[in-house]
């Protein structure tokens, strides 16, 4: 079935239902809480989608505290719209970016520049520059660290380049990723699609890269002479055993099926002979040769939370999974990729978790316990050829939690595609507003 014809079924579908959410992104009202307090001061550290979800909701709802923004980026990147510049859907890094002063509520003291320590303990931090801040609340939401560094021989000069690709580096490096794939698909060869052992945010798109490419390659008519092998340092290539198989069965079935390699362990590259190098779990070396590689980097916490009295033992900043309350310090949370939690290192998760975050500390800043839980909600539109994706929502305990009643979340569609597209933009930034 053509895209078009899609798009027309889509937008009957559409009409009659009347209703449109956006990959958990839910354009509903929120009922603005009301909070009787002091001049207190809350700080807000990260300037990405979870800061900027919980500083506009907290100038909302605690019009007489003072709040402190702090993140030295000015120009605001939307992350979701990688997949879609590296895979060729849009052409242009301008779709992805956005600037923060925009965004940052007028009445917020908005300090430009990194933490550079946290010191929970004197309820303070001091940035890059020098500067000392007090606080008596703390939202930490720094995001992560790409460790591009832990693959030997690479240099992240190297990305988008040679057959290189990877997704997350840049808007500019995602569309220098579809550049090489454009080049690979014209002749084709063999493609190595990697994932990260480490926890990952968007851990769907190395598989939607993955689908893209089969999608590309039979469009450019160069699939038979052309490989892509997947490589996967766990016993699986997607945490939710449901959507797991799913992949791995839609895989199999394909004209030219992906071979999957479990166990395989990303440890280098040698850029100039376009090989990569993996272990096993029994310590074997194992050598690929590629025409096209993406490479998906080892994710950590940023240095200056693992390197703190917040961070669990491999570095993440501790929190309670469900009210996303610091475990020992119950004057701090955490919100988005930074957090040391089973799921939720997406988009949507902040979407829902954001107002948890919010609640649960003007429930503690009155005295009381945290009122609200969060649990897990994680959403990922899974791409799986131009036109067509499947909407795949989950929790804490892999439940699927399908949140538009006409779509199958192990089903493709195009509606899940207009969402990926068209809708989860103007979505993800009503969510960076605190306006859902």
């Amino acid at each position: 079935m053509s895209i078009r014809n899609n798009r027309r079924d889509f937008l009957k579908m559409a009409a009659g239902v009347g209703l449109i959410t956006t990959a958990g992104l839910h354009l509903s009202h929120t009922t603005q809480a009301s909070a009787e307090t002091n001049a207190v001061t809350v700080v807000v550290v990260g300037a990405g989608l979870a800061g900027l979800a919980a500083i506009n909701r907290l100038s909302k709802q605690l019009p007489n505290a003072k709040l402190i923004l702090i993140d030295h980026n000015t120009t605001h990147r939307y992350q979701p719209g990688y997949t879609l510049l590296a895979t060729g859907i849009w052409q242009s890094v301008d779709k992805v970016l956005n600037d923060n002063t925009s965004l940052v509520p007028k009445d917020v003291n908005w300090i430009q520049s990194n933490v550079q320590a946290f010191e929970p303990d004197q309820n303070q931090i001091v940035t890059e520059a020098g500067e000392t801040i007090k606080y008596d609340f703390l939202v930490v939401a720094t995001g992560l660290r790409l460790g591009y560094e832990q693959i030997q021989g690479l240099s992240k000069s190297d990305l988008g380049k040679n057959g290189i690709g990877s997704v997350y580096a840049s808007p500019e490096i995602a569309l220098a990723t579809w550049h090489q794939m454009d080049k690979f698909r014209k002749r084709g060869g063999r493609a190595v699609m990697t994932m990260a052992h480490t926890d990952m945010k968007c851990a769907g798109a190395p598989l939607k890269m993955t689908f893209m490419l089969y999608d590309r390659l039979q469009q450019a008519g160069t699939l038979s002479n052309s490989q892509i092998d997947f490589f996967s340092p766990s016993k699986q290539v997607f945490s939710v055993p449901k959507v797991n198989e799913n992949v791995l069965n839609r895989w199999q079935s394909l004209e030219k099926p992906i071979d999957v390699y479990f166990e395989r362990k990303l440890t280098g590259i040698d850029v100039d002979k376009k090989t990569a190098f993996f272990v096993d779990t029994q310590g074997n070396q194992h050598t690929e040769m590629y025409d096209f590689i993406h490479l998906v980097p080892p994710m950590v916490a940023v240095d200056s939370v693992k390197n703190s009295p917040l961070a669990n033992s491999i570095g993440w900043l501790e929190v309670d999974k469900y009210t996303l309350q610091h475990t020992r310090y119950p004057n701090v949370f955490g919100l988005g990729d930074i957090n040391g939690t089973p799921k939720g290192k997406t988009a949507a998760t902040v979407k829902l978790s954001a107002p948890v975050v919010v609640q649960n500390l003007i429930d503690v800043m009155k005295g009381q316990l945290p009122s609200q839980k969060f649990n897990g909600y994680t959403s990922c539109p899974l791409l799986i050829e131009e036109g067509k994706a499947m909407l795949v929502e989950f929790d804490y305990e892999n439940n699927l939690t399908p949140t538009v009643p006409f779509v199958d979340p192990l089903k493709e569609s195009y509606f899940a595609w207009f969402l990926e597209e068209m809708m989860l933009k103007p979505a993800y930034m009503a969510v960076a507003k605190g306006r859902v």
